[in-house]
């Protein structure tokens, strides 16, 4: 377990800073070449859960048509980037990640603006959780993890 939530951390933070670097330069018209990425030290614990929360709602729903696990992989990450950035503000006075700026938003906490983008998120989850069941035990192997 701790193999993938370490692989699932990485894998966040990675496309994280990505899209952010790629959101900024093409999406946002800032046109900054240097394509500078960002994430947050928060972020690397939520993407790391998904080893707990997302590894056995793949299990659950993988036999439902794609159109229906997409929808709720968009349903269950917006409840925990919602409930995250929520206890954030509440325990640290600010959440990392603010929607405010987009048209549709709640609280700023998530926005209907990136559906797309999390149900898309949640196919690569569903290949990368497959590909690291299958790499864990050779990690386990080689790093003792």
């Amino acid at each position: 377990m701790l193999t993938r939530f370490l692989l699932y951390g990485f894998l966040g933070w990675c496309v994280e800073v990505f899209w952010s670097a790629i959101e900024e330069t093409w999406l946002r018209g800032k046109r900054d070449w240097r394509l500078k990425g960002q994430s947050y030290l928060w972020s690397f614990p939520l993407y790391g859960m998904a080893v707990f929360l997302f590894e056995p709602l793949h299990d659950a729903v993988r036999h439902l048509p794609w159109v229906a696990r997409g929808l709720i992989y968009v349903a269950c990450i917006w409840l925990i980037e919602y409930a995250a950035g929520w206890i954030l503000r509440r325990s640290v006075g600010v959440c990392p990640w603010d929607y405010t700026t987009c048209r549709h938003h709640l609280r700023g906490l998530i926005s209907w603006d990136y559906l797309p983008i999390w149900f898309v998120f949640g196919f690569i989850l569903e290949y990368a959780h497959d590909k690291f069941v299958a790499l864990t035990p050779h990690i386990v192997t080689v790093f003792g993890l």
